[in-house]
């Protein structure tokens, strides 16, 4: 049953998820995996696909010309919720995570089904990682800030 519900919320667990837990581990870790849907009625018409677990959001992009963005959750600093009309008529979403990544300092998870669950799962899981890491602050570290000598 409770795998049942976690299939409807976009959460893949288990053997079945793209994280292998270890044997012995009684608790599987969460990856979500969502696509970026067209705001028209919410269909998954796009080659984007945003997967988020315990330790990256990674957003696979292109049909030909194919991109794979990685962040590191300790990196993320903010995360925030957006929502047009359109997106809340038809219960999407888009998250905005401001990271200290050189790449992109901002990413955009656009257009996505149960886009609150998964912006609270990333703000909380971002700090957990900081923890782990004993980063105390990753605000404003970039590469540009380093002085030559």
């Amino acid at each position: 049953m409770e795998e049942k519900r976690a299939e409807e919320r976009g959460i893949q667990q288990g053997p079945e998820a793209d994280v292998r837990e270890e044997e012995g581990a009684k608790d599987a870790p969460e990856t979500y995996v969502e696509r970026k849907r067209w705001v028209f009625f919410g269909l998954p018409f796009t080659f984007t696909k945003y997967t988020v677990n315990e330790q990256v959001v990674t957003i696979n992009a292109g049909i030909f010309n194919t991109t794979e963005n990685d962040c590191y959750l300790y990196k993320i600093q903010d995360v925030e919720l957006r929502t047009s009309l359109g997106e809340r008529i038809f219960g999407l979403g888009t998250v905005a995570c401001f990271t200290g990544d050189n790449t992109h300092p901002q990413l955009f998870l656009e257009h996505i089904k149960h886009a609150k669950e998964i912006k609270n799962y990333i703000l909380h899981t971002s700090e957990e990682a900081r923890r782990k890491r004993r980063t105390l602050n990753t605000l404003n570290i970039d590469a540009d800030d380093i002085d030559e000598m």
